[in-house]
């Protein structure tokens, strides 16, 4: 069973991330949000995700990005998984491109 203030608080960042306005608010947030390494795991992972939903292999991903094999494995179980999170973000950004 979720934790009930748990999900308050996710409820809370998920509705202030959806009151960014432009790339330059979204970046101050996350910066402020954020530590460094943070922000840079989570870009990580997204870009592990869509290299895996471009269909590249293992290797290719761990020279381009620095992943470990570990962290695609989990991005590559969340995205089977998940809440296709992932695909709908990766549809949205072909549609801007």
């Amino acid at each position: 069973m979720k934790n009930e203030h748990q999900d308050r608080n996710n409820e809370y960042l998920y509705k202030a991330i959806l009151e960014l306005r432009d790339l330059e608010e979204c970046r101050a947030f996350f910066e402020t949000l954020c530590t460094m390494q943070e922000l840079r795991s989570f870009a990580q992972r997204l870009l592990v995700a869509k290299m895996l939903d471009e269909g590249c292999v293992y290797s290719r991903i761990v020279r381009e990005t620095g992943a470990s094999t570990a962290t695609i494995s989990r991005v590559n179980r969340s995205m089977s998984l998940g809440e296709n999170g992932y695909e709908a973000i990766f549809a949205r950004l072909k549609e801007t491109e």
